[in-house]
């Protein structure tokens, strides 16, 4: 999220994309807003992509929940960002198009009659600054049996795909153990031959009060919710063209060649960013700082080359890589002035736990009601355990009496109290 980046320099544009391209991703989705000085941010962007050789990509998410676009003059804003950057050779081209999407833009009708004539009219305006035809594939928050019927799309990206969103407070208890993570069929249905882009996420969480953007809720996201995710991608990808991370410090795409991220405003206060905590805040510090997800990113590349490659790799290092919230869930916060987030009791107070192993293991997870005991065979396997108040995270793996791997964060306490509610995931790795 470029809203995210306001103190970036350069150097910090540089370090990102050296970071991301390590850890397997291709390219920046960079989601822009209606601020004045997001361009300059983008434009610190593409210069500190011309300092490295990285073969890395860029595409323009604009934020129709930020850009105005009720007159067709409010066309402007998405043209002067093709102006300044749609010709230079770190955009991603697809299809013989310059990649576009959107997060939202179903309530954009830019003084048209109807949503497909607006965009396809943004698509020509688009196209004539570029000299070269456009790919658009926006994230809209529509009925995608509304698909067929819209010339102007040639694709479209599921944004709201890899959260059980579908949960309520009346949900069984069967339905929460492991909802489905389904809505993509709809898409590709619908969509027929055209761009499928997917979504992946590690989990959600957000505090906001009435005072500001009144957002409190959480999508459950135990059950390894990443993992069984990019499991689901992976077996699917011929029928996904693209799948986009949610997020960097926004979003990252990924299709059969390409892995993007995407920088949105409130994404660091969502809980689902995925690199570094650096630039700008929106107000999110009681429940980010302290919480680095590097974890994540580091887990990631294993997934992201598999759906690349059609097939898994060999894993070739003993890994664990552990996750939890930094309290139960039904701990009381002692000085919170916003209320419990909704949807808090559809999670479970556990420890999530992957391992990639190299050959056969035994994996040692440590609690203070004992320790539980698993063999594990080569490859990668997802394991858990319950935690109590007073809990920390060992978890150990052994091979012929040798310890290969070793996850002990210090630091961390799972607590039965809190000062104020966190629903944020404390990642490790060994």
């Amino acid at each position: 999220m470029v809203g995210n980046t306001f103190p970036y320099t350069v150097q910090d544009w540089l370090e990102d994309i050296e970071l991301a391209h390590v850890n397997c991703i291709d390219g920046f989705a960079l989601n822009v807003g209606r601020e004045p000085w997001q361009i300059d941010r983008v434009a610190d962007c593409f210069v500190a992509a011309s300092r490295t050789s990285t073969p890395f990509k860029f595409f323009f998410s604009f934020d129709m929940s930020s850009i105005p676009s009720s007159t067709e003059e409010d066309i402007e804003l998405l043209c002067k960002y093709l102006a300044h950057f749609g010709r230079s050779e770190r955009m991603l081209h697809y299809s013989h198009g310059i990649f576009i999407s959107t997060f939202a833009g179903e309530q954009s009708f830019f003084g048209q009659s109807s949503l497909d004539r607006a965009w396809a009219l943004v698509k020509n305006r688009l196209s004539a600054v570029v000299r070269s035809p456009i790919h658009f594939v926006p994230s809209l928050f529509i009925d995608p049996g509304s698909f067929p019927k819209m010339k102007s799309l040639n694709g479209a990206f599921n944004w709201n795909g890899s959260w059980p969103v579908h949960l309520s407070s009346d949900s069984s208890r069967q339905e929460v153990e492991v909802p489905a993570l389904d809505s993509d069929n709809d898409y590709v249905r619908n969509l027929k031959s055209r761009t499928m882009m997917s979504a992946v996420s590690y989990g959600f969480f957000t505090h906001y009060g009435i005072e500001s953007w009144n957002k409190n809720y959480i999508y459950r996201t135990d059950n390894w919710l990443c993992v069984r995710r990019w499991e689901q991608l992976i077996a699917m990808r011929d029928q996904v063209d693209i799948v986009q991370i949610i997020s960097w410090n926004g979003e990252y795409t990924i299709s059969g060649i390409y892995v993007i991220t995407d920088n949105e405003l409130l994404d660091y206060g969502e809980s689902h960013y995925i690199g570094p905590i650096k630039g700008a805040q929106p107000n999110s510090q009681d429940w980010v700082d302290g919480y680095p997800h590097d974890a994540w990113l580091k887990m990631s590349s294993y997934f992201i080359r598999a759906f690349k490659n059609g097939h898994y790799p060999p894993i070739e290092k003993d890994q664990i890589f552990v996750w939890a919230r930094p309290h139960s869930k039904d701990a009381q916060a002692s000085s919170d002035n916003v209320p419990r987030p909704e949807n808090w009791h559809l999670t479970d107070d556990k420890l999530w736990v992957v391992v990639f192993s190299q050959a056969p293991a035994v994996v040692f997870m440590h609690g203070r009601t004992g320790v539980q005991e698993v063999n594990v065979r080569p490859g990668f396997t997802k394991l858990s355990r319950s935690l109590m108040p007073g809990d920390g995270i060992k978890v150990v793996m052994m091979r012929d009496g040798d310890a290969v791997a070793e996850c002990s964060p210090k630091g961390f306490i799972f607590q039965g109290y809190t000062r104020v509610y966190n629903f944020n995931a404390f990642t490790a790795s060994s």
